[in-house]
């Protein structure tokens, strides 16, 4: 009947469905062959029955009827097993079922042939036994053999997969039961995973496939927001004094839309698989709610004595039956959930990607990175959680529906108070959720905050550490923390209520309805029938009642995610047709700008007004101006980053853009020149060359093969914008806008860029160039000079063409010119400047160390190598994030209950032994009480028995809420005082720690980590000790009950452990691999967002969409098995659970004649709550084992080498020191690492107090190292510096660098207000501030911005010039003025006027102190009074510039090259 039922619909199903053919197999073979044999059989009984009882079958026709169904449905058999062969359905359900049914109606036969043989003999019907055995036999084979998957299609398109996922050929019996996983399981508990042994990702999980069709959707949404949006626009028509006030609110509205869109984009992807796990969903429903009724049935039977033995046995095998089917949908439903969970993660992260690349630069400034990998990692985990419990919001109040039904049948009106009681708890948790919803977008925003700073705070390290900030700053982050944790408390507060009031409501409901029921009426008996499977019931009415607050707050969690997602995603993108750009042609002008004006934002002011500019192709046109005149706007406008509001830009032929700040990948220097093209080795060579890498390459330990740090860090600022020009070199565009690429390097290196490579001879000579300039002398060499001033072009023409108009140009020109034309024009043609800082570490170790057997790794203790590391590790230098093997060591978990306190440890334990006693106590009076003998139709003393329930009740509730508030305020103390501990590691580290530390683990630390430790270990503490205690509470039940059940208990204790030792070794593995892989999506994206405008420039988008594509695949590989594993797990402990049920459940059939109903029906009930509470004991086991990785993971940074204290103890240092600045150096010599080269060696040089002393010397001669020496960010290897005779070394780390000052290279801006910038510890008065800006020539500047000192930076001081970032730096050493000052001299970004303007003030200003300047342009250190020249370490020489100069050596020839001599 079930196979002709369902196969015309599933004939149906087959005929659209079309996988391709699947060629014919052995095991196909073998199905048909043998479902041809069982036809033939039936066919056999057929001709044995009309042979032998001919006569009967004359009477009775009926008896042929069953062997002729069941050949033909042997025969309709085998035809659905060819079709689907030939649709491609490797494994059918629906034969499985068949084939069960089959067997199981078989038995019967079989027992009563069994039987007959015994009774009668076997030769009594031998031939009809013999074939109704091999007829049974067959029908078992074809049982066995339908548990099997058949080969793939043929038309499937399958390439080889090394090492793909074993469920995509699993059979559906291995898919439902996960039997699949067991090979990854047993491997991970043979040897610790690696990522090489993880599964290749299922094509329908890759990024590419689910994004590819995901953009295409929310293309689509986003035009019809956009429609929308412009039909509101039309409509409306208000007065324009409301434009401003409408416009506010259409943003609103857009941003509210936004989500919903959002929402409808994702459900129209994975919506439909989404529902086929609900439909599991309510499969597994209508088995939970069977269960209370077999049960009913059991305890009907322990009543009545005379029942058939049969039946208790059938009961009891039912209930294991159900309890079964129960658990494996569960679970089918929770792997779909996981798996839409998985895909949601993906897509999301890949739009959040994608529109990095396109976002607005108005938009892009109030996104910050900090805001955008938060949106990655906490807010697509958000959304993740909530794909498996949103269903609960609909579910759970049908299944407490049909609780309370089922309720009423039990105890009539009495359970209405039980409904009044779920209707009480519902508002009241109605309103916490919406309270913790509040607090929890209060807690993100600070959290947002946190990540933001803390990625500004690793982005200028440095600068922290130069200027002794270290302390501000980490009070600015604990401020941020302080306030988060304090949301969090309160947040947990309020789910402590929610959870105990949620946790009790099942012996809320009990007393309320069992109390009415007996007070009412002294009629109504409370029996054991009555009362367990009411309490069965209202344990099922527990799950949706603790689902439902949680379900609640990942929803509401979720929408609000969904809503800074949407925000985000909706924002301002760049327009394609800002620029028309058109293919290439030999004839026509390169680039024309007609009538433009153009601005950073929509509605903001124009930045570049009433431009027209021609530009001819293979023309050199320079750019000039002063800071912020809009000199770099320009680059943008053409380059399309703008918003332009009038006027036309054409521009002809393939752009390359070299930006003023040089954007360096974190790859290898080779990957940074070819950036994603062919490599084609002479033109690449003729690039190097003409770029002046050559002798870089011949310094770095692994030439064109070292990997470059983060943001270039160990590239010095010349070496990276020479990177920057070589990758616009190589790209051989046809237009080049070259943002002052100049300014960055050496005099002669300059020189020779502009001959070799920008110049009319040099490489791009026929190509288009636009160079945006400071240098003087490159301008008579260009054919178009634009003069510009407050963003607009106020003169335009050739060099002769502007000097004879004598204007703005020309007097500039001759001021600098004046009587030292010559040696003017030639050495600011140099603009020697910023061969950086950032040569620090990495660039002179690599210098000065063994090239063939140093690694990079800048410190022993850090890189953990030995010197002769091994090739492949030459050039390496950033770390990647390693995972730990093996399982979370006992220290991990002794270092976070040490920081939880002994003091909330013992008094937690103690309140959960009370709480689940009390349980036992009162489940125990039940059985008592149903017990009870009933004399003249009532129970005795029935308000005695309701009063000591209550009691006992009433006193697990208050347990239970103390429990999880101790618990949470214990899990915030531990989070606190990690979180206090990573900063304080972090901030205390050497320098060289963050070289070769990426940027993205760090921030995975802040950002995951921590948030792990907030709350994840907490939850999963109060859930295992909640599970822990109650199962202890069962056994106990079970064994009063049926002592015998111990010998069934200890063998299934064995096989928990052993399985649950199987899985957390596999699953902690696998939680490592995942975080580990999770950090290079956040670099990726880090990097990604900071050089956005460059990969836009090269059209480069689509390889950086693919390399992200990558790493989110390389996360989802280890994140799928590992969810998996749990599902493995739950369905085999679960299973466990089921036999104990089985076993309660026989043994009280059993024992029936000496067992009350009473003590039976308490432990059946019990046992049956064992198989969720074994799986959520494991699941809360492995959740805290898997989140103590973060812990793990945190105190990684413990042991990183630590610089020496901030302050020495019992330091007695004068407030005024140093009064004088004198420095004396004494065999002063400095290493990177034992058994590198020195440094600097046997440096010994007095420096007299007011003394102005210039160090020069190549690159790599040891200029920076002293430098680094002097502020400690590298400690002597011998000798030692004495400042005013102080011994440096005894000093602390801030005692020394607060006292003396250093203009850095970088100009690094904070985000903030621009006094903080300047004074974060508030220790200037306000007329300080504005003095030092007013010799900083920023005080007009600043006057002229509405919030005056409190103007807000953004990060990275975006909204700031270069050149002002530069002069906000000269305020700060001006504001601090010390008696000491370092100029590592940076004016390379800033105009001529502008630079006279600061030699003069330092000249002026820094008089009565020693200034110590590395000279990049020597004209500015000729009037000094001795220069030191530095080679290999050494001085070379040493004396005032003209004796020096007379000496005819090393400083004369470099005066020479720079034209100074």
């Amino acid at each position: 009947i079930y196979l002709w039922a369902c196969a015309p619909l599933y004939l149906l199903y087959l005929w659209f469905r079309d996988h391709g053919c699947i060629s014919l197999s052995s095991l196909c073979c073998v199905k048909t062959l043998l479902g041809l044999c069982l036809a033939s059989f039936s066919m056999l009984e057929i001709f044995y029955l009309l042979v032998k009882k001919n006569e009967e079958i004359q009477k009775h026709m009926v008896f042929l009827l069953s062997p002729v169904i069941r050949s033909l449905s042997m025969v309709l058999a085998v035809c659905i097993i060819q079709l689907e062969r030939m649709k491609g359905c490797r494994s059918s359900v629906l034969l499985f079922i068949f084939w069960t049914l089959a067997v199981v109606c078989s038995i019967v036969p079989f027992r009563a042939n069994v039987q007959e043989i015994i009774a009668e003999g076997f030769t009594a019907d031998a031939m009809r036994f013999v074939a109704f055995f091999i007829y049974f036999s067959m029908l078992l084979t074809q049982l066995i053999l339908s548990c099997f998957s058949d080969r793939r299609p043929i038309t499937a398109k399958h390439t080889y997969v090394q090492n793909s996922c074993p469920e995509e050929d699993a059979s559906f019996l291995s898919k439902f039961f996960f039997w699949w996983f067991s090979g990854l399981v047993m491997q991970g508990y043979r040897c610790p995973l690696q990522v090489a042994d993880l599964w290749t990702l299922r094509e329908k999980d890759s990024s590419h496939q689910i994004i590819s069709d995901l953009e295409k959707e929310w293309a689509q949404q986003c035009a019809k927001l956009q429609q929308k949006e412009d039909g509101d626009m039309s409509w409306s028509s208000r007065p324009t004094r409301l434009t401003e006030q409408t416009h506010l609110l259409r943003k609103l509205k857009r941003e509210q839309s936004s989500s919903f869109y959002l929402l409808r984009t994702l459900w129209r992807s994975f919506g439909l698989y989404f529902l086929c796990g609900t439909f599991y969903l309510l499969i597994h429903d209508a088995f939970m709610f069977a269960i209370p009724q077999v049960l009913s049935l059991l305890l009907g039977f322990m009543r009545d004595k005379d029942a058939d033995l049969w039946k208790g046995y059938f009961y009891a095998l039912l209930m294991f039956l159900l309890a079964s089917l129960q658990s494996l949908f569960n679970h089918q439903y929770m792997y779909c959930c996981f798996t839409v969970g998985m895909r949601v993660k993906s897509a999301v992260m890949g739009l959040v990607y994608r529109k990095c690349l396109v976002i607005s630069s108005a938009a892009r400034r109030q996104c910050t990175v900090g805001e955008i990998v938060n949106l990655v990692s906490a807010d697509t985990q958000k959304l993740m959680d909530s794909v498996v419990y949103i269903n609960a919001v609909w579910v759970a109040p049908i299944e407490i529906s049909l609780c309370l039904y089922f309720l009423w049948q039990r105890l009539g009106p009495s359970a209405l108070p039980g409904i009044a009681t779920v209707i009480l708890i519902f508002p009241l948790n109605g309103f916490i959720a919406k309270m913790r919803s509040k607090l929890q977008e209060v807690q993100l925003k600070l959290m947002d905050g946190r990540i933001k700073l803390m990625n500004e705070i690793l982005n200028g390290i440095k600068i922290l550490k130069f200027y002794a900030w270290e302390v501000a700053f980490l009070n600015r982050v604990e401020d941020l923390r302080g306030r988060e944790l304090n949301a969090l408390k309160k947040s947990q507060i309020l789910y402590s209520i929610s959870l105990a009031s949620f946790n009790s409501s099942s012996f809320l409901i009990a007393f309320a309805m069992f109390g009415v029921y007996v007070l009412i009426d002294d009629k109504n008996i409370l029996d054991a029938q009555k009362v367990f499977v009411s309490m069965a019931l209202i344990n099922i009415l527990k799950t949706p009642l603790s689902q439902l607050p949680f379900a609640m707050s990942t929803t509401m969690q979720a929408m609000v995610s969904l809503k800074r997602l949407g925000k985000f995603l909706c924002q301002d993108e760049l327009k394609p047709e800002n620029v028309e750009r058109i293919p290439y042609s030999t004839d026509g002008d390169a680039v024309v700008i007609e009538g433009g004006t153009f601005s950073w934002s929509k509605d903001g002011p124009p930045c570049l007004r009433r431009i027209n500019v021609t530009v001819k192709k293979g023309s050199l046109v320079a750019v000039v101006g002063h800071v912020g005149s809009g000199k770099s706007s320009l680059l943008s406008a053409m380059l399309g980053e703008t918003e332009r509001k009038n006027g036309h830009i054409t521009i002809e032929g393939s752009v390359a853009y070299v930006p003023q700040q040089a954007w360096i990948q974190n790859a290898t220097l080779k990957d940074n020149i070819v950036f994603g093209q062919e490599r084609k080795e002479s033109w690449y060579m003729r690039v190097v060359e003409a770029c002046a890498l050559l002798p870089d390459l011949e310094i770095l330990p692994a030439g064109d093969s070292t990997e470059i740090g983060e943001k270039g860090l160990n590239l010095s600022g010349g070496q990276k914008q020479r990177v920057s020009l070589a990758r616009a070199v190589y790209r051989n565009a046809d237009v080049y806008l070259l943002d002052d690429p100049l300014s960055a390097v050496d005099a002669h290196v300059g020189q020779h860029i502009f001959d070799r490579v920008i110049g009319p001879k040099g490489l791009l000579k026929d190509k288009t160039r636009v160079l945006v300039t400071h240098g003087l002398s490159y301008l008579p060499q260009a054919d178009l000079i634009l003069v510009m001033v407050e963003g607009e072009i106020t003169e335009m023409g050739s060099y002769l063409e502007l000097m004879k108009r004598k204007g703005t140009f020309a007097d500039f020109i001759n001021i600098f010119a004046g009587t030292k034309r010559e040696e003017s024009t030639r050495k600011s043609a140099s603009r020697l400047s910023m061969t950086d800082f950032s040569i620090d570490l990495s660039q002179e170790q690599l210098i000065s160390c063994d090239m063939s057997s140093a690694s990079v790794q800048t410190m022993e203790a850090i890189s953990g190598c030995s010197q002769e590391s091994a090739a492949e590790d030459v050039g390496k230098l950033t770390e990647a994030d390693k995972a730990h093997t093996g399982r979370v060591k006992l220290e991990i978990y002794k270092e976070y209950f040490k920081t939880v306190g002994l003091a909330l440890i013992i008094p937690i334990v103690l309140l959960y032994a009370f709480q689940q006693s009390a349980s036992l106590a009162y489940n125990y009076w039940l059985s008592l009480w149903a017990d009870e003998p009933v004399v003249n139709g009532t129970q005795m003393n029935t308000d005695l028995k309701l009063g000591v329930f209550g009691a006992l009740g009433f006193a697990q509730g208050f347990a239970m809420f103390g429990t999880t508030l101790a618990i949470s305020l214990g899990g915030i103390i531990a989070s606190r005082h990690l979180h206090e501990d990573l900063i304080n590691n972090v901030l205390h580290s050497t320098m060289s720690f963050f070289e070769c530390t990426p940027s993205g683990n760090l921030l995975n630390r802040f950002s995951k980590e921590i948030d792990a430790i907030d709350c994840m270990i907490p939850d999963g503490i109060k859930m295992m000790l909640g599970y822990l205690f109650k199962l202890l509470e069962v056994c106990i039940i079970v064994l009063m009950a049926t002592p015998f059940a111990g010998v069934v208990l200890l063998p299934l204790t064995c096989l928990y452990a052993f399985i649950q030792s199987f899985y957390v070794a596999t699953s902690c593995q696998l939680r490592r691999l995942e975080a580990v892989s999770r950090s290079p999506i956040y670099s990726h994206l880090n990097e990604t967002v900071q050089g956005a405008s460059v990969i836009r420039a090269f059209r480069e988008q689509n390889r950086f969409i693919l390399q992200a594509n990558r790493r989110i695949d390389d996360n989802q590989t280890a994140y799928f098995p590992r969810f998996v594993a749990t599902r493995w797990l739950a369905v085999n402990l679960e299973f466990l659970g089921n036999l104990l049920v089985l076993a309660a459940a026989i043994l009280s059939v059993k024992g029936r004649d000496y067992l009350s109903p009473g003590i039976v029906g308490l432990a059946v009930s019990h046992s049956l709550q064992v198989t969720g509470i074994l799986s959520w004991i494991v699941r809360a086991w492995t959740d805290v084992e898997n989140n103590i990785v973060s812990v793990e993971r945190v105190k990684e940074y413990a042991n990183t080498p630590k610089e020496a204290p901030w302050t020495a103890e019992g330091s007695l240092l004068p407030a005024a020191w140093p009064t004088t600045g004198t420095i004396e150096t004494e065999d002063y010599g400095l290493q990177y690492r034992k058994g590198l080269d020195w440094a600097l060696k046997d440096i010994s040089i007095s420096i007299k107090e007011r003394e102005k002393v210039g160090i020069v010397g190549r690159t790599g001669a040891g200029k920076s190292s002293l430098t680094l020496g002097l502020f400690r960010i590298i400690e002597a290897a011998e000798g030692r510096i004495l400042i005013d005779g102080v011994d440096i070394a005894k000093l602390g780390l801030h005692e020394l660098r607060s006292r003396i000052t250093i203009i850095p290279q970088d100009p690094v801006v904070f985000s903030g207000s621009l006094r903080m910038n300047l004074d974060p510890f508030d220790s200037y008065s306000d007329e300080e501030v504005w003095r030092a800006l007013e010799l900083a020539h920023l005080k007009s500047f600043v006057s002229g911005l509405p919030d005056k000192l409190n103007h807000r930076c953004c990060e990275e001081g975006e909204n700031l010039s270069l050149g002002q970032r530069q002069l906000l730096c000269l305020a700060r050493a001006l504001l601090r003025k010390t008696k000491i000052l370092v100029l590592d001299e940076a004016t390379a970004a800033v105009d001529l006027e502008t630079d006279n303007l600061i030699q003069s003030t330092i000249r002026t200003q820094f008089e009565d102190c020693t200034v110590l300047t590395i000279a990049h342009r020597l004209n500015t250190i000729m009037d000094y009074t001795r220069v030191i020249v530095m080679d290999r370490g050494n001085i070379t020489e040493m004396d005032s510039p003209s004796n020096l100069i007379s000496q005819r050596g090393q400083f004369f020839r470099m005066c020479q090259e720079a034209g100074l001599a």
